[in-house]
């Protein structure tokens, strides 16, 4: 069985999501990988040292500058006649291909994957992952999205794959344009891909005391900060900082957890936490129930206590 992988970049840097795909492609077969955009020859380069990747194939062409997957979609189908299956991470930008790649092949796609059982059967969350469903595909040709915490992620260094440059588009298919981007800037480690991320909640009750309470001490961790999704609503931190179902899927070696109930759509988004240590005033709330370390008591005594003994 041949696999083509989505490479998720920024245009100049490999995302690490994309190493837990070429895990999960792995056990399927052969791994092929595909790198579009404008200017990408360092993120083929860095694609072709993926441990277990045969080839690269690159298309480097105006019409793919900005990876929209309007795009990007015609043209892994094309790649797709030399393959079985198409795997890309469970990511908004993985997500945002994946479903039209399916549709030109008219298949179904298999969504979030956690595990992979054969060449047909895979495992995938439902219901918030309070049940996982095992799914069988009959479709000759396989769309799959990877969650990226579910699978251990390959080698960056000490692949050999060949480097193959495809054609672009001919011209762009007019259905969307690049208007522009606001990338948020951190000194701290990305959410996805951080070791150890102090997330807060609604208990912090307004934008200045979330900052004055989990910022220093994310900066003494030198940890990633994210957010329950009831504390973004109330507008604490922008949304880029939820973790959670509608969020971002994390599974750090730490996961603090301060103020936050544990609804189960946040519990989806960070319960494959190696360590979760929460902190919370209510002994009945929910996220100790999945938490290793528990602290029952007030945050705004606990997190300087915290802090000051770092």
């Amino acid at each position: 069985m041949k696999t083509l992988v989505w490479v998720e970049h920024d245009g100049g840097v490999l995302k690490d999501a994309t190493l837990a795909v070429v895990t999960a492609a792995s056990q399927l077969g052969e791994v092929d990988a595909v790198v579009a955009g404008k200017g990408v020859d360092a993120v083929a380069a860095a694609a072709a040292r993926i441990g277990g990747i045969v080839k690269v194939y690159v298309a480097d062409d105006d019409s793919y500058d900005h990876q929209l997957p309007e795009n990007v979609a015609p043209l892994i189908v094309a790649l797709m006649a030399d393959h079985d299956a198409f795997l890309a991470p469970a990511t908004s930008a993985g997500k945002n291909i994946a479903p039209r790649v399916a549709a030109l092949l008219d298949v179904m796609q298999i969504s979030d994957i956690l595990s992979v059982e054969a060449e047909d059967i895979f495992t995938r969350p439902t219901y918030a992952g309070n049940a996982i469903a095992t799914v069988r595909s009959k479709d000759a040709k396989k769309v799959i999205t990877v969650r990226g915490t579910a699978f251990e992620k390959a080698p960056d260094e000490g692949g050999n794959g060949t480097i193959a440059a495809v054609a672009g588009a001919a011209a762009s298919p007019g259905l969307s344009r690049f208007v522009g981007a606001e990338i948020v800037k951190s000194a701290r480690p990305e959410l996805t891909s951080a070791k150890v991320i102090v997330s807060g909640g609604r208990a912090l009750k307004d934008a200045a005391t979330f900052e004055k309470v989990i910022f220093p001490l994310a900066d003494k961790l030198g940890a990633a900060v994210g957010a329950s999704r009831a504390a973004v609503d109330a507008g604490y931190v922008p949304n880029d900082y939820q973790v959670g179902q509608t969020g971002k899927i994390v599974a750090p070696e730490v996961y603090l957890a301060i103020g936050i109930s544990g609804a189960i759509q946040h519990l989806a988004g960070m319960k494959d936490s190696k360590t979760i240590i929460a902190i919370n005033k209510d002994e009945d709330a929910p996220i100790f129930q999945v938490a290793d370390i528990g602290l029952v008591g007030d945050l705004f005594t606990i997190v300087p206590e915290l802090e000051a003994a770092l």
